[in-house]
């Protein structure tokens, strides 16, 4: 079997393991061949992960999984790159950093997974924090947390004695 069409065939199953689970998990993704093979959008947030394995970075030439990455960025706003290998080691890395250098300063996050578990699990928390409810949600706490320590604060407190006490305005 050609090596290009085992790369082609692990990533359609790993695509379809985190599609699959994902959908029992009710979530409202969209799968996205059309714009690059192994993409999956989650429609309430906005967050794009192209589904990539290093296996296959490595047997394909380097200028095509960066067009195929480059592609990617250029359509989704909200883009991570989510890159499996079975162990992270030093090829990894490399091909991690090369693939940073190459898209430094681009909207491009890249997410070393291990399995389809550790996926789909990166993949929810990050979708799940990135929908309007749930940044809504955090912005009432910021500013609630920000109100109760103006209020609460004994440290809050002495800053603004001292203030009222030192007005540069009143002399007496």
């Amino acid at each position: 079997m050609n090596m290009d069409f085992k790369a082609f065939l692990m990533l359609k199953c790993m695509s379809y393991e985190v599609a699959t689970a994902l959908e029992n998990q009710s979530h409202k993704i969209r799968y996205s061949d059309s714009v690059e093979n192994g993409s999956i959008i989650f429609s309430l947030s906005g967050v794009a992960f192209l589904l990539m394995d290093a296996k296959e970075c490595f047997i394909s030439a380097e200028e095509i999984f960066l067009a195929k990455i480059e592609k990617f960025i250029n359509i989704h706003q909200k883009s991570f790159l989510v890159l499996s290998a079975a162990l992270h080691g030093p090829e990894e890395w490399k091909l991690m950093f090369r693939i940073q250098q190459r898209f430094l300063g681009s909207n491009l996050r890249i997410l070393p997974v291990h399995n389809t578990v550790n996926a789909i699990n990166l993949m929810c928390t990050i979708a799940k924090t990135a929908s309007k409810p749930y940044t809504d949600r955090i912005c009432y706490r910021m500013i609630t947390t920000e109100a109760y320590i103006i209020e609460q604060s004994p440290v809050w407190k002495t800053l603004q004695k001292l203030k009222l006490s030192s007005d540069p305005f009143n002399l007496n």
